[in-house]
């Protein structure tokens, strides 16, 4: 039974790994066996990253770049396969989350958002296929969102993202399960990271939010090794198209 949760030999690029959500997948995974290829725009929180994995007996080599630039993004893809070989596993963790009201959109904020959170993920995966298909096996794992179905205040762009991403992992599932590649997504709930720094800050509002959930608390980033462990290992062969929320039972109540 233990071999359904192990990634030894596997190969899996994380984006947004030098913080939050990413950071934490990337650990569980290099923890599960992987070799993990870390992607992000800041270097030094990058390396910290890198070294943390390292410290615990992992593998994990740093790819510094922009995802949300869409040439530097050809780029990383290019380069994503140096450091271990092609991936098998893909984790799209990158996201920005301005949390502007509606009236102080922009086309460029909106254009960014939307890049980061929807366009990137997509093209990533789909330069990283081709290699999975022809080895018969392969994992994309999006991060989706309460925002996949619920409106929260001043986070249009982002909101219409994460709907959009939820979207696209089934479209996803659809396209290329057939090939032995299974694609899913996360939808967290409210957890400690850069972007939920706003409401966090917020010692009533991160309670309130708490008193949301059915278990009585919000998440600990160590809630979620679990989740993308299963989703990407032998475990989780027949699951594909799914959004697992992980939300403490938020969406629930």
């Amino acid at each position: 039974m233990q071999d359904l949760f192990d990634l030894t030999g596997r190969v899996a690029a994380v984006t947004g790994a030098s913080s939050g959500i990413g950071q934490a997948i990337a650990r569980a995974l290099a923890g599960a066996g992987a070799s993990v290829v870390c992607v992000a725009r800041r270097e030094g929180a990058l390396a910290e990253t890198v070294r943390m994995i390292a410290e615990a007996g992992g593998e994990a080599a740093p790819v510094v770049g922009d995802l949300a630039d869409h040439h530097d993004a050809e780029r990383i893809a290019a380069t994503m396969a140096d450091p271990f070989g092609g991936p098998d596993i893909l984790v799209n963790a990158a996201g920005i989350n301005l949390r502007q009201p509606p009236d102080a959109i922009t086309p460029e904020s909106w254009d960014r958002t939307l890049a980061l959170n929807l366009s990137t993920p997509f093209f990533l995966a789909r330069t990283l296929v081709p290699a999975m298909r022809d080895r018969g096996w392969g994992r994309v794992i999006n991060i989706a969102s309460l925002q996949s179905s619920r409106a929260f205040p001043n986070s249009m762009p982002y909101g219409a993202s994460k709907g959009a991403v939820a979207q696209l992992t089934r479209a996803m599932a659809e396209a290329w399960s057939k090939d032995g590649i299974t694609c899913n997504a996360i939808a967290p709930g409210f957890f400690p990271t850069e972007l939920t720094a706003a409401v966090f800050d917020d010692a009533e509002a991160a309670e309130r939010n708490a008193r949301q959930t059915a278990i009585g608390r919000n998440g600990r980033l160590e809630d979620l090794h679990g989740v993308a462990i299963f989703l990407a290992a032998p475990a989780s062969d027949y699951v594909t198209g799914q959004i697992i929320h992980v939300d403490g039972g938020f969406t629930a109540k």
